[in-house]
């Protein structure tokens, strides 16, 4: 327990560069684009950081197919692709800024959890 106390306070007196690594941090996530693509580029999907849809192109053989079900697949899996993508990159990203501050893998803080889930909304 006084361990993770001490980590906490050791933690506390760099708030500042938390601070402006988070910030930092922030910046790239936006900066973030994956796409996900489903049917042999039938339909992609491309998605920002901020898991926020971008655009949603749908070629015109997979309309032709005239298959509203098809589609609709298609368009799921496109889209679990790129968030599964996005999540990779951020964590990528959220791993370099704990790296920055000499913080454990992972993006966890001691006693705080896991630092991926702030993304921003």
């Amino acid at each position: 327990m006084f361990k993770q106390m001490g980590e906490v306070m050791g933690l506390l007196k760099n708030l500042p560069k938390m601070q402006a690594e988070m910030e930092k941090l922030q910046q790239r996530i936006a900066q973030i684009t994956a796409e996900g693509v489903a049917g042999g580029d039938m339909v992609i999907v491309k998605m920002n950081g901020k898991m926020e849809v971008l655009s949603c192109m749908i070629s015109e053989s997979a309309w032709n197919l005239q298959d509203r079900e098809l589609i609709e697949d298609l368009i799921r899996g496109a889209t679990n692709l790129a968030i599964e993508k996005v999540k990779q990159l951020v964590a990528e990203e959220t791993g370099k800024m704990t790296q920055n501050l000499g913080m454990p893998g992972g993006g966890s803080l001691p006693g705080l959890g896991d630092l991926s889930g702030l993304m921003g909304s």
